[in-house]
């Protein structure tokens, strides 16, 4: 098999699947890993809100009213 002018024998090939077939496992854990980061920050969230709402808490501060109209 001839490559950019180069001749490859069979061990080069082999090799150039295994480097492309680890790319692109690669590419799918860290697809997986962002998934799994993104699905965890949600989780974060709504188990505070969900933490904050139990307890009554809100997360506005009270503000007395200021202003000229205040």
């Amino acid at each position: 098999m001839t490559l950019f002018g180069a001749t490859l024998d069979g061990a080069q090939i082999a090799a150039l699947v295994g480097l492309l077939a680890t790319l692109a496992l690669w590419f799918i854990v860290l697809g997986r890993e962002r998934g799994y980061a993104k699905w965890f920050r949600h989780w974060e969230a709504d188990r505070k809100a969900r933490l904050a709402a139990e307890q009554g808490k809100n997360d506005e501060p009270k503000r007395e009213p200021t202003g000229p109209w205040g």
